[in-house]
């Protein structure tokens, strides 16, 4: 099974959090692809990218399209990690959850630049912003 994540690229958090899912993607079952880069949309004509950008959208390989933060769960999920974020899941705190995170959304980059003094990724160049010279291998699959 492959799971397909749907990031914003240009969202300092948002990377960091890919980048520790790609450390720990051994079995190589989550796939990362950047909704900024230049080809996406012909890539993905299904995925809108004003939509996956203001929440989270991750893909099963039946075509099951998670939103939010069943896609965080999901996804830490395969690579055996953070199993508390099941919790969110659970009925009676899912609602809070969800709200939570859809807060945390719209206003990714002011609480990025609140963690990191970032509230974008430099300027992308070929569809890969600056972070990626830091991090070799940033915005690749």
């Amino acid at each position: 099974m492959t799971f397909t994540l749907f990031y914003d690229g240009s969202c300092p958090l948002c990377v960091a959090e890919m980048d520790q899912l790609r450390a720990l993607n051994r079995a190589e079952s989550l796939k990362f692809e950047d909704i900024l880069a230049p080809d996406f949309k012909s890539r993905f004509p299904d995925i809108d990218p004003m939509e996956a950008s203001r929440i989270l959208h991750g893909k099963l390989t039946d075509g099951t399209l998670l939103l939010g933060l069943d896609v965080t769960h999901k996804a830490w999920s395969l690579v055996g990690k953070k199993r508390w974020i099941g919790l969110l899941r659970l009925p009676v705190i899912r609602w809070f959850a969800d709200k939570a995170y859809l807060f945390f959304a719209r206003n990714r980059y002011k609480i990025s630049y609140l963690f990191t003094g970032r509230s974008k990724c430099e300027p992308c160049q070929n569809g890969v912003c600056s972070i990626a010279e830091e991090k070799p291998d940033n915005h690749k699959n």
